[in-house]
């Protein structure tokens, strides 16, 4: 009898050492093949008490053997504390997405590079800003009645300038027109014509599922009806929407036009709003989307498919700590003693 015990607890000690880390390849298949999903890393509001709130929007997407951060929210440590929280390794991601230059979507980029300093990144092109661009050298005017000494690049310009970045040496790729970046993933490229955002770039992210587009978007500053317009051009489908309409000073008339649209003219089936979509439109959503509203907080997972569904939100520990081991220990010390044999014998 006893030595069944001591055996039993041999079994249950063993059970309690930390498993060996799974490779890579083995962490992309399980997430890859085995489910898609859309978790909410950044945002202002939550129902997971191990994460920090902060106005601001990250994602990361995993569907079509493919895992996509999209965004990377206000502050460089509320991300990096919500990414941990979570069990996210940056390291396994395929590429990120950053949607417009605005700093409560970029300001997690620092911490990003620091564990992932190679990550492919797309940004929106522009002229001038924070990721960089390029330029013809005719976008100024010339007078060659000026001394050389006085005119730019002594009065012979490259045909092309070159514009610095704010990362020099992360690996960004810079998007002007809707591109398919790798099969079935496609990043939309749109300008914005709202007053205060004039003329701003923001790129959302489209990827083909069985059940039609899952699309996400950063603040929609270009109307998200018009990245649904653009969506609908690569599937009429829209499955789901995430992330910000930008709604949040609208009207309550304006709130309701743009969503009674959304459900009735291009026939989303599911929305996940988040971040600047406002709490009048949330409260809007609920009455005209009604159980196809999914609650998407951060720290949310939304289990996609055919019948999205948001997930109680959770932490996840990775490995046991020194911590966790002495109290093994400790429980194990215990028992021997209580079952009669000694403590130093094992």
């Amino acid at each position: 009898m006893r030595g069944s015990i001591f055996l039993s607890l041999a079994f249950c000690i063993a059970l309690a050492r930390p498993l060996p880390a799974a490779t890579d390849t083995e962490a992309r298949h399980d997430t890859h093949i085995q489910r898609a999903q859309l978790t909410v890393l950044f945002d202002a509001f939550g129902r997971n008490p191990a994460l920090r709130k902060d106005w601001g929007y990250a994602a990361l997407l995993e569907a079509g053997g493919r895992r996509i951060l999209f965004d990377t929210g206000n502050n460089p440590d509320v991300f990096e504390h919500n990414v941990k929280a979570l069990g996210i390794d940056l390291k396994t991601i395929d590429f990120a997405v950053i949607s417009h230059r605005h700093g409560d979507h970029i300001a997690g980029l620092s911490y990003l590079l620091s564990v992932n300093p190679s990550v492919r990144i797309f940004a929106p092109k522009e002229s001038f800003g924070v990721f960089g661009g390029s330029q013809s050298a005719s976008f100024y005017r010339s007078s060659a009645t000026l001394p050389r000494d006085r005119r730019y690049f002594d009065g012979e310009p490259p045909d092309t300038l070159m514009f610095g970045r704010s990362w020099p040496a992360a690996n960004i790729e810079l998007i002007d027109q809707t591109t398919e970046i790798v099969p079935g993933v496609h990043i939309i490229a749109l300008v914005s014509d709202r007053p205060g955002t004039l003329e701003m770039k923001e790129l959302s992210l489209a990827i083909e599922t069985p059940e039609g587009i899952v699309l996400a978007v950063g603040c929609s500053h270009p109307g998200i009806a018009r990245i649904v317009e653009a969506a609908r051009r690569i599937d009429p489908r829209i499955h789901l929407i995430a992330g910000g309409f930008h709604l949040v000073t609208a009207s309550d008339e304006e709130i309701t036009r743009e969503l009674d649209r959304l459900k009735d003219v291009y026939k989303v089936a599911w929305v996940a709003a988040g971040h600047c979509t406002g709490e009048p439109t949330f409260a809007a959503l609920a009455r005209i989307f009604g159980e196809r509203d999914l609650y998407a907080g951060a720290g949310t997972t939304i289990a996609l498919g055919p019948n999205p569904r948001a997930e109680p939100p959770r932490t996840i520990k990775r490995a046991r700590s020194a911590d966790d081991m002495e109290s093994y220990r400790t429980t194990l010390r215990n028992t021997l003693i209580r079952f009669g044999r000694p403590a130093g014998e094992r």
